[in-house]
């Protein structure tokens, strides 16, 4: 009888114990299957508007690459004719050069500086609030507005003072040199492109624990010491998303070129966007519509390239 009644208390003990979970496990599975209403609510829409607005357009885009199209009217298929031409056009080929190689300077130049005044506003400084706000200022302006503004200081300010101190090689606005304007734009670009890169090192150096840098500086670790061997590598991620992140966005560098030479002088500073919006308007459509899915293509390409020469050395 007593031992009946122990195996009853058991079981009702494993029952009200570990009986209800699995019906609460099987519950679960079966609530997370199901969709969520406001879910669809949300994602449908913007489905849609993205499909109409980037996908739709960009196939079309594609298809008519294929084409003799204007933009607009009768069109007929010319098969590869457009991707040929695009290969064997000199003006093309410089575009893609420059833009490539203003890339690769201006996502090194930007990378750089903004980590060093990471270091900087993470350090302890008296002020460093109001540096990051000011440092953080030209990222809200329009480039094509910054544009303006450095073109005058080019063009005057600039050959004005090197007159004055006797420096023969700025007398000239540089804007006007054909091997040296890409240089302005480097520059200009980098003054706007720094303070977002900014923003996200400073998050990486903030994430980094205190505690790290106390045990290295009891270790005797110097300053360029713990740069090279704790910031640098526990902000590899940081740094990995700011280069993938720049290097796409400079490839499509358009306003601040327009603002500052609108190409020239020549062709020397004509990025390939340039070219594909200037070909739209002269009637090239399909043309530089062919010269469009190859630079989509190069940059799908990079980025692809990017990431996995750096996959699996760092994450966030």
């Amino acid at each position: 009888m007593a031992t009946t009644t122990t195996e009853s208390i058991t079981t009702a003990d494993r029952r009200r114990r570990g009986g209800a979970a699995p019906r609460l496990q099987a519950g679960s599975r079966g609530r997370g299957k199901r969709v969520d209403p406001l879910f669809l609510v949300f994602l449908v829409p913007t489905l849609v508007l993205f499909t109409l607005a980037i996908t739709l357009p960009a196939v079309m885009g594609i298809v008519l690459s294929f084409t003799n199209s204007v933009g607009f009217g009768e069109f007929r298929f010319t098969g590869l004719t457009n991707y040929v031409a695009v290969f064997s056009d000199p003006a093309i080929l410089q575009a893609y050069l420059f833009t490539i190689g203003f890339s690769l300077v201006t996502v090194i130049l930007v990378n750089a500086v903004a980590f060093l005044l990471a270091i900087a506003l993470t350090s302890k400084i008296r002020g460093k609030i109001a540096l990051r706000a000011v440092f953080v200022l030209p990222m809200v302006i329009s480039g094509i507005v910054i544009a303006y503004v450095f073109s005058f200081l080019f063009a005057n300010s600039l050959p004005a003072l090197a007159t004055a101190v006797g420096f023969a090689p700025l007398e000239q606005s540089i804007l006007a040199d054909p091997d040296l304007a890409w240089v302005a734009i480097v520059i200009v670009t980098a003054w706007q492109a720094i303070p977002s890169t900014l923003l996200i090192y400073i998050a990486g150096v903030l994430s980094i624990p205190g505690e790290v840098y106390e045990a290295a500086s009891l270790d005797g670790a110097s300053a360029w010491r713990q740069l090279v061997s704790i910031t640098a590598p526990l902000t590899a991620g940081y740094i990995l998303i700011n280069l993938v992140i720049g290097f796409k966005n400079f490839l499509n560098s358009y306003d601040i070129i327009v603002g500052l030479t609108d190409g020239g002088p020549g062709t020397s500073t004509t990025s390939v966007a340039m070219s594909i919006f200037k070909g739209f308007s002269g009637g090239d459509y399909a043309y530089q519509m062919a010269n469009a899915t190859i630079f989509f293509v190069i940059a799908v390409v990079i980025a692809v390239i990017q990431l996995r020469a750096t996959r699996g050395k760092a994450a966030l």
